[in-house]
């Protein structure tokens, strides 16, 4: 039996609360990332013959946790988004020290550079010496690394990595399925108002283009609207809320309780990615710029269509067939229905056969089994998720008691308990520095007293008689 070891938050059969979901973080700040690692549990967990274990998202780069994983494990495979960034730089470093004490091999899925739509990676030279020492300390253990797409497989070039290094293989959440995908329902009629739409939002988005205004009118005009948030930050407004339709605040983005998203319990966020397909499989359309939020509604059959607003979302949207729109070149009043009708799936059906022989042999290339070549096709898999009573999507709290109550209680007296300890700490400090201060003024009120007694003796000492000695110098002047 090969054991692996894999990076992600959390094991797709492990169902936490949405309080542990927000105070572990287990979804890496966004809940598509768990789209895509249990997509890739999945895929590698080949009945018999391979065993898959979550490391979690926070990288422990010890020399006590290197050896634990070259004793109990075969293999660490990471999958990854767009960590070529420098917001990512930190965690990258942490990966590559630890990935650096590693004697097994060390598989790199789905890596991206970001950048913008225009694929300028200038903004990337800080990071440089990061990616390359991660790339460095991967290839060492692996064959190749899998890219996203052409984007990073050009930056990785210009870098210096040739061609059997890198391996353009898109994202694994598109492979969950493995060599087959599911077949999209079209809504008969098209979209009209009374179609199910689902939209989500980028935060970083609006930087680029028209969203905030698209999403007001998409609510304004389809009473059936879900917006399906993935920010932790949503996850902690959704669980707390906050004061802003109270006090009368505008919203532009539904980021805040004043939005009518909000205010109509339209918004939801995902702890669990099959729960999100099921839901979405409840709706006619899906669009907005979240990859992975459209990613999920194709792989429940919903048609989608991504409004590409950067680097990473437009260069898996090409790879894959996915149909795309740029943000930038959208009207405020852009309308959904045209956007369903300029859709065309083709791409995506058509050439996945193509795609997963690619990802496929990446996986073979790098000693790694994929249970669709080598297993059931994933019916374990899916048996196991079958009898699960996965999570619904979290809501907005209507201040009832939903069960979070005591979490919200503990998180305050925590909070405060935090913030009493930091208060008494300060105290101690000033108080140390009082004393310190009045040790200070003793000393500088001695030196004070001293430097006015040498001041006296200086002076006295200048109105001394010059006596015998200043008479001989006065003598040999005059001889001269």
């Amino acid at each position: 039996m090969k054991h692996l070891l894999v990076r992600s938050g959390k094991s797709p059969f492990h169902l936490p609360t949405r309080t542990e979901v927000i105070q572990q973080d287990l979804i890496g700040t966004n809940a598509g990332n768990l789209v895509f690692s249990d997509a890739t549990h999945k895929l590698l967990q080949v009945p018999g013959a391979t065993e898959v274990t979550s490391n979690g998202l926070r990288t422990d780069s010890s020399k006590e946790r290197a050896a634990r994983i070259n004793e109990e494990y075969d293999a660490f495979v990471v999958p990854l988004a767009n960590a070529f960034r420098p917001s990512f730089e930190p965690s990258l470093n942490r990966l590559s020290k630890l990935i650096e004490q590693l004697k097994i091999p060390v598989v790199v899925i789905g890596v991206g550079a970001q950048a913008g739509t225009d694929y300028d990676t200038e903004r990337l030279k800080a990071i440089e010496p990061a990616v390359k020492r991660f790339m460095k300390a991967v290839l060492k253990r692996s064959a190749s690394v899998g890219v996203r797409g052409e984007l990073t497989a050009d930056y990785l070039k210009e870098l210096g990595y040739k061609g059997k290094d890198v391996d353009i293989i898109g994202c694994p959440s598109m492979f969950l399925h493995g060599d087959t995908f599911p077949e999209i329902r079209l809504p008969e009629g098209g979209i009209t108002d009374a179609s199910r739409i689902a939209i989500n939002i980028s935060p970083g988005a609006p930087k680029v283009g028209p969203i905030a205004e698209i999403a007001q009118r998409t609510y304004e005009r389809f009473a059936d609207l879900t917006y399906y948030a993935q920010n932790l930050t949503d996850a902690e407004l959704l669980l707390w809320g906050d004061t802003t339709a109270e006090k009368g605040q505008p919203a532009e983005l539904p980021n805040q309780t004043a939005h009518g998203l909000l205010r109509d319990d339209k918004m939801r966020l995902p702890t669990d990615p099959y729960r999100w397909m099921a839901e979405l499989r409840e709706h006619d359309f899906a669009f907005g710029t979240r990859i992975h939020g459209n990613i999920t509604a194709l792989l429940a059959g919903t048609p989608a269509v991504v409004l590409c607003h950067d680097s990473r979302t437009l260069e898996l949207c090409r790879y894959f067939g996915i149909p795309y729109e740029m943000l930038a070149d959208q009207p405020a009043d852009m309308d959904p229905a045209e956007l369903y009708e300029k859709a065309d799936f083709a791409g995506l059906q058509n050439g996945h056969q193509e795609r997963w022989e690619r990802f496929a042999q990446f996986l073979d290339r790098n000693g790694l089994q994929d249970t669709y070549t080598h297993g059931d096709r994933g019916a374990a898999f899916e048996e196991r998720m079958a009898a699960l009573d996965l999570p619904p999507s979290m809501r907005v709290w209507d201040g009832s008691d939903d069960g979070a109550n005591r979490y919200r209680v503990a998180w305050l007296h925590e909070r405060a308990e935090n913030v009493r300890k930091r208060q008494d700490a300060a105290a101690r400090r000033i108080g140390e520095l009082k004393e310190r201060n009045e040790e200070l003024t003793e000393q500088v009120g001695k030196l004070e007293k001293q430097l006015a007694g040498l001041e006296r003796r200086v002076a006295a000492m200048d109105k001394r008689p010059l006596g015998r000695l200043g008479g001989i110098f006065k003598g040999r002047g005059g001889q001269g």
